[in-house]
């Protein structure tokens, strides 16, 4: 399919992003060595992200914003990024969302703090397919979007209704999740599925979809993420499943044997930050995919583009043209695939 053009839609919003000195126990004092204010939100990143890897083609935003500071902020990212943001519907006296997200700088985990805001009003009846030139669809992520999340008609949810609408008006579809309890992840993402051209997701999500058990005391079990990846498939996701890790990642597609790479080595201390680090990865692999490159050069770019946003502090302003991520992360090497 040729590509005219890409709609992210779902979760708009800002990232209050923090580096503390370490994660504190209740009643003492953390201190904050970093603060940052990022456009964020698995919709927001893609686009952004597609457009600073060197996307010609265009790129179309849906989501609901406030017209507050927190909207203002997010609408100039986009004009800044070449991003139409004609689709983002502003809610008047409404309140943007945001993340607060905590990252130790001890051991670089993330913890977020989430306020879903006017997030809470996005429905199908935002996404109108008319007045777009688009071929492909991203989405993401359920469990943030109180209306979304609900029935719509007789759909299990809205996320449903709108991949319908999107294969009625003969997009191609993915979809991204975020770290849910796994019993609301699996009850959201299921029915999402067999409307799926592509799935890209991390290996606890992709174990919370299956009800596979994928990571134990942080290592990831390669073996299962790759069981799990079939399932996702079998259960109707047409063409690929891509699931990442920190080591690498896995590609089950119909009729081909799973494809296991490594991720880029990083030196220590390299990282700055994980937040939207996903969200990058999902970004290079859709650019090569739009781009007709071949699964090999999709996911070495999906790995360079994770570096790259891995070593700041920012979402997605950090990413630079897939040729110079990928000339970044051949300088730094990358890993032999995980066993």
């Amino acid at each position: 399919m040729k590509t005219t053009g890409v709609i992210c839609g779902g979760s708009w919003l800002v990232d209050k992003t923090k580096i503390i000195d370490r994660w504190p126990v209740e009643e003492t004092v953390a201190v904050i060595e970093q603060a940052t204010m990022q456009a964020g939100g698995p919709g927001m990143n893609l686009g952004i992200n597609l457009k600073r890897l060197g996307a010609a083609f265009p790129v179309y935003g849906v989501g609901v914003l406030g017209d507050d500071v927190e909207g203002k902020f997010l609408r100039a990212v986009c004009r800044r990024n070449s991003v139409d943001n004609k689709g983002l519907r502003v809610v008047p006296s409404g309140q943007t969302s945001y993340t607060d997200v905590f990252t130790s700088a001890q051991t670089g985990k993330r913890t977020f703090f989430h306020f879903e805001g006017v997030n809470a009003q996005l429905s199908p009846d935002d996404f109108d397919f008319t007045t777009m030139m688009a071929s492909h669809l991203h989405i993401g992520a359920p469990g943030i979007h109180a209306t979304m999340d609900g029935p719509s008609n007789d759909d299990e949810n809205g996320w449903v209704t709108v991949l319908k609408k999107a294969r009625q008006a003969g997009l191609a579809t993915n979809m991204e999740f975020i770290s849910l309890q796994p019993e609301r992840l699996a009850k959201l993402a299921r029915p999402c599925l067999p409307l799926l051209d592509t799935l890209i997701v991390n290996d606890v999500e992709i174990g919370a979809i299956t009800g596979i058990h994928t990571v134990t005391d942080g290592a990831t079990d390669v073996a299962a993420v790759i069981k799990a990846a079939t399932t996702a498939q079998e259960l109707g996701v047409r063409q690929f499943v891509v699931v990442h890790f920190p080591l690498g990642s896995v590609v089950v597609g119909p009729g081909r044997a799973p494809h296991i790479a490594g991720s880029v080595h990083l030196p220590e201390k390299y990282v700055v930050s994980s937040v939207g680090a996903g969200d990058a990865f999902a970004s290079g692999l859709l650019f090569g995919l739009l781009h007709d490159e071949s699964l090999d050069a999709c996911v070495a770019l999906a790995h360079a583009a994770a570096t790259v946003c891995l070593g700041s502090v920012s979402t997605n302003e950090a990413l630079i043209p897939a040729k110079d991520c990928l000339e970044h992360a051949r300088e730094l090497g990358y890993r032999q695939p995980p066993a």
